[in-house]
């Protein structure tokens, strides 16, 4: 299960393709995740800003980084928007204060792999 806010780049891409990969961060790239969750895909190559390398998964046409430790391959079982009613006012007002509530993809493991 991953959350995506419908802004994020992410969101379009897992749309148009109905899979996603999870990979599991060793602690010395802390910094890297840090930076990768502050600025946008559709407007910086990430990848390329922060040396991460990118290689073909085994089952999804998402690929996986090869400087992480743990990878999951996913395609999209289902797919719910977090109801705002349904929510505690205070994560509303903390989390959400411009609205922008997230999608939640839940995924089917294709593959896992262990330190490529």
């Amino acid at each position: 299960m991953v959350l995506v806010r419908p802004s994020r780049y992410t969101h379009k891409l897992i749309e148009e393709t109905g899979e996603f990969t999870v990979n599991i961060v060793p602690p010395q790239l802390k910094d890297v995740v840090q930076y990768c969750g502050t600025v946008s895909g559709r407007d910086h190559d990430k990848f390329k800003e922060r040396k991460l390398t990118a290689i073909p998964s085994e089952k999804v046409k998402t690929p996986i980084i090869k400087e992480c430790i743990l990878h999951f391959e996913c395609r999209v079982v289902n797919k719910n928007d977090l109801v705002p009613s349904e929510l505690e006012k205070s994560i509303v007002s903390n989390l959400y204060p411009k609205g922008d509530f997230h999608r939640v993809y839940f995924g089917e493991i294709l593959a896992c792999q262990h330190e490529v």
